[in-house]
């Protein structure tokens, strides 16, 4: 008996496709060399306005491991993040703690398709778009989706948590 392989993908993208959810995916090469950083590389290799990507940081709100999702051109309010989630105090994650918690690599994190299921808050900006653009789960792949769809397939609260 030969066993059927299911389809080909990130967890994020097999989350997008079991919930239906309309996207698009954007691989492009990541350049390691690059000094953009992850997510101003990726806006500028798949042709969109920076301002309509974000980034996926992890950070210890009360101690709970906690979602950030913010514009790649800004940066995430710490103080704002714990008071979007009823908590007192957030710092960020070391990396080999939100590698291991979420199941990506850093640089390639993405909201969606993680391993544990954390509460996750999206920065207010991202409703002003018809699209957003998320990492599909590894460098070099970026998703595209509408707004709501990544608050409700996430179960994020939206919140004012990026500064410039």
């Amino acid at each position: 008996m030969v066993k059927k392989k299911g389809p080909a993908g990130t967890p994020a993208l097999l989350a997008l496709e079991a919930a239906g959810v309309p996207h698009t995916v954007h691989p492009y090469e990541h350049d390691p060399a690059s000094d953009l950083g992850y997510g101003l590389e990726a806006a500028r290799a798949i042709g969109v306005p920076a301002e309509q990507v974000f980034k996926t940081l992890m950070a210890a709100v009360d101690g709970e491991l906690t979602v950030a999702v913010v514009p790649v051109t800004g940066l995430l309010d710490l103080k704002a993040l714990a008071q979007a989630v009823g908590a007192k105090r957030a710092v960020m994650a070391e990396r080999p703690v939100a590698e291991r918690a979420t199941g990506y690599v850093v640089g390639g994190i993405s909201p969606l398709g993680q391993r544990t299921v954390h509460p996750t808050v999206v920065d207010e900006t991202a409703e002003l778009f018809d699209v957003v653009y998320v990492s599909g789960g590894r460098r070099g792949l970026d998703i595209g989706l509408a707004p709501a769809d990544l608050v409700r397939l996430t179960g994020a609260v939206v919140a004012d948590i990026a500064r410039d």
